[in-house]
């Protein structure tokens, strides 16, 4: 089956020889069993059953733990790839898209048991393997059924196979997988995966082969005489011809991946007040609208921003102005478009206004579109944007209240409750609302209908403007300048988890429209999850709905009752992570998409993206604070994504654009809602061609201290991302001396605060500073404890401790002057283990609380502030609302989500946390009402005793700590140094019986 085959053409004319290149290459397996997580003992006997059937059928064997194997240079050595037992996220970036290489090339994979309980934030990898891990039982007996004789890897075997080992269940299965075996449930207990459970099976993946086998937990299996040649022919079917090409790779290097480096983040403006979107008058400036009304432009000459114009609108709920688009042909006609919400009655316009001179003639408004809004609340989307062809795409919510529908479908049919169900907009198809409308500006002020939108003109009980219908809150998109395809954001409902009786959990989509179509709300989110229909009277669940037979019946439905079939989106998401789409992480749902890149729009730009970026969608999330870049395949269907300027902070998103001198211009919103915000910013993000600037940086080996002062300088981290060579210039302003070299070292003769500038230069000339500040003068204090025993504790035990402080000007606490008074000692119990924060009230506090902790790892910035009221209470107002009574109730209520108690406004699930880290981030914020006197001090010398944690569950930790502020020089409050020692006791078991004595 593995026999050598080796090719070697010689020939000889005259004296002349050589030997041909087209040598087959030797078959060889890469067995790779790398773990972050539980290893399978069943590794080591797995290694040596595979070297044993190589050495048996002729093909070598190498076995790695080493993830540094996957790289090209290594790779291309193997005719195949075994995963073997491999448990966890075990390969970086680069690995990752070097094995994408390897398998496009015309690889092979062979996975075995465990290889499906890894790389879970890896969507390829999934797909190439078949199937993730989703949990097994314990080892038993079972009956598999074999499906495919045909295959060396079953061909040998009988109908059906007694086995024992352990069978696991599955989950996000790939519907391309040809199935061999399939485990019969009913032989075992804890299969999950139902009738057609497969348990083996094989498939041709992007351009290579894999094979993957459930069997293999124990050390039996392999000894199994079946189960090896079950192997065997696995492997064989994954080596294929035993050939490579890498030109036919698809995946980028990542070293071939722009460095964020060359990204080039400048803020135009900021402390705007609700900007919502822009759009580049050609040549002139970057135009964004504000929420309550301005119109204002970014002038590219001026390099500063204006106001054109404030219109009188109505601004509300989510209601203002809210869109902007400028005509394709503004330089001829001085067009643009705006969304805004009337003032005198309850519409919602689009509008045509000329822009002259950067004055807006509002006399010239010419009424496209007004439709009505129930202003009792929400979603009002609003969106504009052209598309190649001229056509004006209208972003509209569903103008739906949702928060009386337990953060599911607000399909509310009762007497009275339109505002309260979403078949009234999204679900109707005679209404403008919940739906992306598609028209043609006419020049007279008017529009056409452009043929292809969803229902055709004078279909009765229709809206023929309507090109995408069953939409939430579709608040950002746009339309691929080359294939006119749509692209949109929608923000989803607020359900924390699925209900199995009323439908998914609330979920934001990314979704493409190729053309007309209805995407599913209120009746599904993401790929066609069905809700429930509901009575809200009654509180009882109907039937699921079904996406090929939508019916609205609901009285609130002034359009026809047969609904178009459901279409699936592109992206979908929940609060938590996404089996799915692990990348786009978790935290609240506000998506919105990009503009896709095309090279060719932005002829006359000298800064333009590279060409990596050609044909690539740009999405981002409001509250998640990202931004990705997503990859399409050559049908335009999704294929990876990966994060852009990973390392940058960015406020809200709101809009972004690429303008006609090659630059995005990216808007953002700011953490406070519904206000001014200081960072709510208008961008430029350039990327830098050639050379780019080197990176200035300096350390010192001390920075304060008694004059004379000699100070080690370096500037040795200093960077210069082209690998250039760097000059360093010091300047010191001292004695305005300079001096040069990588490393110097300075006097400083006299008291004062003096500046030290380093300027790194590369060959080319560009050049870098940094500066940094030493102080002359005063000597940092040094704090010390010391312990007649060690930093453990037990019931009972007692500790002599004694403090001692030195200070060059100030003296020490043993001789005088400083005296005991002027030094803080405290002695703390941290019920919490970690959590500082109780230690650290009344002191000097020098670490951050486990409960702050989690909560900056979370999006709660963005309705949440210690003392400021945002979108939803501050801290310190939940801390004075409720008492640690409360600490379950509002620990499942961040799990969960919420609305009512602070207005009607939700927050946000999180159903990702555990209730721990849930009740530590109330116990955190309930401390910050605590009216607790200061600490009083301990003396410089004592007795400690550790009985505070007798009799609580968790025996929690004690923290010593010792500060000393000292008097600085003269009056320079600058100069004024305080230092602090902490020790921190841990818990052990009494190490005699009278060991506390």
């Amino acid at each position: 089956m593995f026999k050598i085959i080796k090719f070697s053409w010689c020939l000889s004319v005259l004296l002349l020889s050589f030997a041909c290149t087209n040598q087959q290459k030797e078959k060889s397996i890469l067995v790779f069993s790398k773990t972050s997580g539980f290893r399978h003992g069943s590794i080591e006997k797995g290694v040596e059953v595979l070297k044993k059937l190589g050495l048996e059928k002729g093909f070598k064997v190498t076995h790695t733990e080493n993830a540094r194997y996957f790289v090209e240079d290594s790779l291309k050595q193997y005719s195949a790839v075994v995963f073997l037992n491999t448990t966890g996220n075990f390969f970086n970036e680069p690995q990752q898209s070097e094995f994408e290489r390897y398998i496009q090339a015309g690889g092979g994979y062979v996975g075995i048991h465990a290889a499906t309980d890894a790389e879970y934030n890896w969507p390829w990898y999934n797909k190439l393997a078949g199937a993730y891990f989703a949990g097994h039982p314990s080892v038993q007996q079972a009956t598999l059924n074999v499906l495919d004789k045909t295959h060396a890897s079953t061909s040998f075997m009988n109908d059906t196979e007694e086995m024992r080992d352990e069978w696991y269940n599955f989950k996000n299965i790939n519907p391309a997988i040809n199935v061999l075996l399939e485990i019969d449930e009913s032989t075992y207990d804890g299969g999950e995966n139902g009738e057609h459970h497969p348990m083996a099976w094989f498939h041709e993946f992007d351009g290579g082969r894999a094979f993957y086998t459930g069997m293999g937990h124990t050390n039996e299996s392999f000894e199994d005489d079946r189960f090896q040649k079950h192997l065997l022919g696995g492997i064989e079917f994954a080596i294929g011809d035993n050939t490579l090409n890498y030109a036919l790779a698809k995946t980028v290097k990542i070293e071939d991946i722009p460095q964020e480096n060359r990204f080039v983040r400048t803020v135009l403006d900021f402390n705007l007040n609700e900007p919502m979107e822009i759009d580049e008058l050609p040549g002139k400036g970057i135009l964004f609208v504000e929420r309550r009304g301005a119109l204002r432009l970014y002038d590219f000459a001026e390099g500063k921003t204006k106001t054109l114009a404030q219109l009188d609108l109505f601004y509300g709920n989510e209601d203002g102005l809210l869109g902007l688009a400028v005509d394709p042909n503004y330089t001829e006609n001085n067009w643009i478009y705006l969304f805004y919400s009337q003032v005198e009655e309850h519409n919602q316009r689009v509008s045509r206004f000329d822009l002259v001179d950067d004055k807006l003639i509002l006399d010239s408004e010419k009424i496209l579109l007004e439709f009505p809004s129930i202003r009792s609340c929400c979603h009002s989307g609003g969106a504009l944007e052209f598309g190649p062809d001229g056509n004006l795409f209208v972003f509209n919510g569903d103008n739906t209240n949702p928060f009386e529908s337990d953060g599911y479908a607000p399909i509310d049919e009762g007497e009275g409750r339109a505002l309260w169900d979403a078949q009234k907009s999204a679900g109707n198809a005679n209404d403008l609302r919940g739906a992306i409308l598609r028209i043609k500006p006419e020049n007279d002020g008017t529009y056409s209908i452009p043929k292809g939108n969803l229902f055709p003109e004078g279909t009765v009980g229709t809206k023929p403007e309507i090109y995408v219908m069953g939409v939430r809150n579709p608040f950002r998109g746009s339309i691929d300048s080359e294939t006119g395809y749509l692209y949109w954001g929608d923000v989803g409902p607020d359900a924390g988890r699925d209900d199995p009786t009323r439908g998914p959990q609330g979920m934001g989509e990314f979704n493409q429209a190729r053309k007309a179509g209805f995407y599913g709300w209120p009746y599904s989110r993401g790929n066609n999850q069905m809700y429930f229909d509901y009575d809200f009277i009654n509180k009882k669940s109907g039937e699921k709905f079904d996406p090929n037979n939508i019916v609205n019946n609901s009285p609130n439905n002034t359009g026809i009752q047969e609904l178009p079939p459901i279409q699936e989106s592109m992206i979908w998401f929940g609060y938590g992570t996404s089996d799915e789409f692990p990348w786009l992480g978790k935290g609240g749902i506000n998506p919105m998409a990009g503009p896709v890149f095309h090279a060719n729009q932005f002829k006359n730009g000298t800064k333009t993206f590279p060409s990596y970026f050609e044909d690539k969608l740009f999405i981002y999330e409001w509250i998640r604070d990202w931004i990705y870049v997503l990859n399409l395949d050559e049908n335009q269907n999704f294929k990876s994504a990966e994060r852009f300027m990973p390392s940058s902070e960015f406020n809200n998103p709101m809009d972004m654009l690429f303008a006609s001198d090659g630059n995005m211009y990216l808007l953002e919103y700011g953490r406070s809602w519904n206000t001014q915000n200081l960072d709510a910013r208008l961008n430029r993000i350039s990327f830098k061609h050639g050379n780019r600037e080197p990176v200035a940086k300096i350390n010192v080996d001390k920075e304060i201290g008694s004059a004379p002062l000699t100070v080690n300088f370096s500037g040795a981290e200093s960077i210069d991302f082209d690998n250039d060579k760097l000059s360093y210039s010091w300047k010191f302003s001292d004695d305005n001396t300079e001096s040069s070299g990588e490393k110097t070292s300075h006097t400083f003769n006299k008291e004062g605060e003096y500046t030290v500038t380093l300027t790194v230069k590369d060959k080319k000339g560009a050049t870098s500073s940094a500066e940094t500040t030493i102080l002359v003068g005063n000597d940092p204090p040094v704090v010390s404890i010391e312990l007649n025993g060690d930093a453990n504790y037990w019931d009972n035990k007692k500790l002599d401790y004694k403090v001692i402080v030195n200070d060059t000007q100030d003296g020490t606490t043993t001789n005088g002057p400083i005296a005991p008074e002027d030094v803080k000692v405290t002695f703390s119990y941290l019920p919490q283990g970690e959590d500082i924060v109780l230690a650290t009230l009344g002191h000097q506090q020098n670490t951050v609380p486990k409960g702050r902790q989690i909560i900056d790892g979370l999006d709660c910035k963005a309705c949440h502030a210690t003392d400021l009221r945002i979108n939803g209470p501050s801290y310190k107002e939940i801390a004075g609302k409720y008492t640690k009574n409360d600490i379950g109730k509002l620990a499942a209520k961040i799990i969960k989500g919420g609305s009512g108690v602070w207005g009607e406004t939700p927050m946000s699930a999180h159903p990702e946390l555990s209730l721990e880290d849930a009740q530590t981030i109330m116990s955190y914020i309930l401390t910050l009402n605590d009216k607790k006197t200061e600490v009083k001090s301990l003396p410089l010398e004592g007795t400690i005793q550790f009985n505070e944690h007798i009799g609580k569950k968790v025996a929690g930790k004690y923290i010593l700590m010792a500060s000393y502020r000292d008097k600085g020089k003269g009056n320079d409050d600058a100069s004024i140094i305080t230092s602090s020692k902490e020790i921190l006791f841990e818990a052990i078991k009494k190490q005699s019986e009278d060991a506390d004595d």
